[in-house]
């Protein structure tokens, strides 16, 4: 039972990494993008429309799955350049333009979902072949050592996606000038500029990537956790919990995979640990209880090299330089 719970807290969590990830690095560059759940939600039918076409085109499994892949990546790119449109060029207020892009895309995102389940005949979803391509893939030889090889090799390939995704992110931003020119737009931008560092580039390409991300992330919780089958509202808060893993990694890339894994956790620890007498609905509290303790600890806190950056949420207006 343990063994399982680990994985399925994993499997939870990766799609808080992807999307938790993508904000790190939008945040790094001074943005903040309060419409991660939003891009979620049209990465997530976008992914499962452009599987449902490319099945009916006749590719096979994997080609669908790369066909979702992009869909789900390129949807979550135009919608960050949306906003990084409206906050970098035409300097609306972040948290607004956030707010409207998790409204509008939750609708959008439900919408064309039960639009599709319609024209299908009341439920849209994708062939087993192609569900069988996001499942966990057997590794030979390290898949089949005992407990390890189930904890560490057992996974489908999003899963190992999103930690490499992590882990890239962390070389970038702690390791490379490009990382260090990111960081720099984010703290100060107007001595970045004065160093000869784009900030409208840096703030637009941060924006882009972390959006991508996110509707990757979408598309894990349509194609992965449930199945190529579209569910209303499947996103559930997803997106506002990344935003929150963001405050409770300390923008560290690196740590938000832990950070991920434990919210995972405590997403399906009812389905594991009953406790007699408990109301589920206190379990499925849990989350959203440890995100407001971490949010108010880390928030008040702040030492070493991980904090906000000191620009987010301002535009930049160059003339005040």
């Amino acid at each position: 039972m343990i063994i399982n719970f680990l994985i399925a807290a994993v499997l939870a969590g990766a799609p808080l990494v992807l999307a938790t990830v993508g904000e790190i690095i939008t945040e790094k560059s001074g943005n903040i993008n309060l419409g991660v759940e939003g891009t979620m939600y049209i990465g997530a039918v976008a992914s499962l429309a452009g599987a449902v076409a490319a099945e009916k085109l006749g590719l096979s499994g994997f080609g669908v799955a790369a066909v979702s892949f992009i869909a789900g990546a390129l949807s979550g790119m135009i919608t960050s350049a949306l906003f990084g449109f409206m906050t970098i060029s035409l300097r609306v207020n972040q948290n607004v333009v956030g707010l409207i892009i998790t409204i509008m895309g939750t609708g959008i995102g439900n919408f064309f979902g039960e639009l599709m389940g319609q024209g299908a005949g009341g439920y849209i979803s994708v062939t087993d072949e192609t569900k069988a391509v996001f499942s966990g893939i057997h590794i030979p030889g390290l898949s089949s050592v005992p407990v390890i090889g189930e904890l560490l090799f057992s996974y489908n390939g999003m899963v190992y996606f999103s930690l490499a995704a992590a882990l890239a992110a962390f070389f970038i931003i702690k390791k490379t000038k490009i990382g260090l020119k990111l960081t720099a737009v984010g703290e100060n931008p107007y001595a970045a500029d004065a160093a000869g560092v784009s900030v409208t580039k840096y703030r637009y390409i941060a924006s882009v990537i972390g959006g991508a991300l996110c509707g990757l992330a979408g598309m894990y919780m349509c194609m992965v956790t449930n199945s190529g089958v579209w569910v209303h509202g499947c996103i559930s808060g997803y997106g506002w919990l990344a935003v929150a893993l963001v405050i409770f990694s300390a923008w560290n890339p690196l740590k938000s995979i832990f950070c991920s894994i434990i919210f995972g956790a405590l997403m399906i620890m009812r389905l594991y640990i009953a406790i007699p007498g408990l109301n589920p609905f206190i379990y499925d509290m849990c989350p959203y209880i440890v995100t407001s303790i971490v949010i108010i600890i880390t928030s008040i806190r702040k030492t070493g090299k991980d904090h906000i950056p000191e620009s987010l949420g301002e535009n930049y207006y160059r003339e005040e330089r």
